[in-house]
């Protein structure tokens, strides 16, 4: 029941009301989750409101399996690194949910998959197993239902071509790409794309600098002669992705939210300054939907968020995160 209920919100109070549910769901059925919730003394029947549920911290699920009791994994997915990092795992029972989640997610934002090429230049996650976003990809592309679409790890040449065709022939197109390889495709060449969105996921992977997202998307602007860049904000950990349509704000679907906490007091919020981003993915039914991230950022009365890097000693990641 909790599965169809989620991605049928269509006001507030059913957001509250089924975070309440899925709170007291998964701290029956997730081990990890309820015996942190217990080292909080969190008495459940009390736990009336959003701000009332315990956040579990991101860093478990780099040391503990988490997910439900009598839950099978489908599959893992598992975070990028730095050599020598321990990685996070998420434990998904049931990948239906992710797919309905991030296909409700893109197409509410930019319509049908069919509509679009679907290119993909993400060659530090192709390098690897496990990774989500390839996962999600993947899919897109193969919904696209579309020749031209198609992932490219190091081809920057092909890929130049590629978009040259598709321009030419004005076909709406999607780049989602990493940002140090989006860097390394406009040092090869200048666009003046007009059919063309660009998406960038973040994440430098050691190869270049890091930058304010602000600086990046200028340099990106520039280079693809485009007015706006796209963001995803994402992590191995949900279930659920935010979407930016080119002005750092990113809006959540019906069954994500972003609060952000007191840096200072974990258990306190902050409203339009900064603070931890505290994420709740209702997607993510069968492991933790409560998620305290490392990640900085800005909440915003009308429910976007804005990301502003994260805390210090964090370990690099590949989810679309700058520094300060």
């Amino acid at each position: 029941m909790l599965e169809k209920e989620i991605f049928n919100i269509k006001s507030e109070a059913e957001f509250q009301r089924l975070a309440i549910e899925v709170f007291r769901f998964q701290h029956e059925n997730v081990r990890v989750y309820r015996n942190f919730c217990n080292l909080l003394n969190t008495q459940i029947s009390e736990v009336k409101t959003i701000a009332e549920i315990p956040f579990l911290p991101i860093q478990f699920f780099k040391s503990h399996k988490i997910l439900a009791e009598n839950s099978v994994e489908e599959t893992v997915f598992t975070s990028s690194g730095t050599t020598g990092s321990i990685n996070s795992r998420h434990y998904v029972s049931d990948i239906g949910l992710y797919e309905t989640s991030f296909l409700k997610a893109f197409e509410s934002n930019y319509g049908k998959t069919e509509n679009f090429v679907i290119l993909a230049l993400l060659p530090s996650y192709l390098e690897r197993e496990g990774s989500s976003l390839i996962y999600m990809v993947e899919k897109l592309i193969e919904k696209s239902n579309n020749p031209h679409s198609g992932f490219y790890l190091y081809e920057m040449d092909a890929l130049i071509e590629k978009l040259a065709f598709l321009e030419s022939n004005n076909q709406r197109t999607i780049l989602i790409g990493v940002s140090y390889a989006l860097l390394d495709l406009i040092e090869k060449t200048g666009f003046q794309l007009k059919n063309t969105i660009v998406m960038e996921t973040g994440g430098m992977k050691g190869r270049r600098k890091e930058m304010i997202r602000e600086e990046l998307h200028e340099i990106l602007k520039t280079g693809f002669g485009v007015h706006k860049i796209h963001s995803e904000y994402g992590m191995t950990e949900l279930l659920s992705q935010a979407y930016s349509v080119g002005d750092g704000l990113f809006s959540c679907p019906p069954w994500m939210k972003v609060v952000t906490r007191d840096t200072e007091d974990a258990l306190s919020y902050t409203f339009e300054r900064t603070g931890g981003i505290n994420v709740i993915d209702l997607a993510n039914l069968y492991s933790c939907s409560f998620i305290a991230t490392q990640d900085l950022g800005k909440t915003f009365a009308d429910g976007t968020f804005e990301v502003l890097g994260r805390f210090d000693f964090s370990d690099i990641r590949g989810c679309n995160l700058m520094v300060l």
